[in-house]
């Protein structure tokens, strides 16, 4: 079974890095942008289930998390851009349960990382663990928030969308270009193109989300202007 599921998860990276990066160059809501980012979206759950799947397989506990974490941003960031309404199913607590469990699971193991002698928990530092469970308590509360309130706005809505898939993009950048260098030539290395390409999507991701917040400020600017 190893053999048919590296296969799925090395065409299931390749493609999603494709999309992902092509979903970040096209126009945001377009026709092309969206196609992107659906394809983006099912190479991501491709790869994100062939990778735990195989992680389940050799026993590595922390590339289970890190999987599991990049299958629940995926998913639940996609149900935010095709939901217009937010209408509160199994799904969504499902995912809460998920993330929650994560959030936990990753604090524990980083605090054990620190700990340890050998400063490592399943061969990975501390620093993994506190980053993805920072990211994985990020994520629980946009959770409680739409599972209590049933509500969220246009702007709420697209960042959501935005923060959770450029990160996902992010593991699976630092997966390939950070992670695995030595598969390209030593130009790129060199030159810090590999890692330009691994941040890329947080970079784009920053600017949107900076760009975002001014555009509503502005719109309030002018409409407290217009009502004064």
């Amino acid at each position: 079974m190893r053999l048919p599921l590296l296969v799925l998860h090395i065409c299931g990276g390749v493609s999603a890095l494709l999309a992902g990066f092509s979903a970040l160059a096209f126009r945001k809501g377009s026709r092309w942008h969206s196609i992107a980012g659906d394809v983006f979206a099912v190479a991501m759950v491709c790869m994100g289930t062939a990778g735990v799947s195989l992680a389940i397989m050799k026993s590595e506990p922390g590339n289970i998390l890190g999987g599991t974490l990049t299958l629940y941003l995926v998913t639940t960031s996609w149900m935010t851009a095709k939901r217009r309404k937010v209408e509160t199913s199994i799904f969504d607590w499902s995912a809460f349960l998920t993330v929650l469990t994560l959030t936990a699971v990753e604090m524990t193991f980083g605090v054990d990382a620190a700990l340890s002698p050998t400063g490592l928990k399943y061969d990975y530092p501390p620093g993994p663990y506190f980053l993805f469970g920072s990211v994985a308590l990020l994520a629980a509360t946009g959770d409680v928030r739409i599972l209590l309130l049933k509500n969220i706005s246009g702007t709420q809505r697209i960042a959501r969308h935005l923060w959770r898939m450029c990160f996902a993009l992010f593991i699976a950048s630092t997966s390939l270009f950070l992670a695995r260098q030595q598969l390209f030539p030593a130009l790129l290395r060199k030159t810090g193109t590999l890692v330009l390409l691994s941040f890329l999507p947080l970079i784009v991701m920053i600017f949107w989300l900076v760009r975002m917040r001014l555009t509503s400020a502005r719109k309030l600017e002018l409409i407290s202007h217009a009502h004064a």
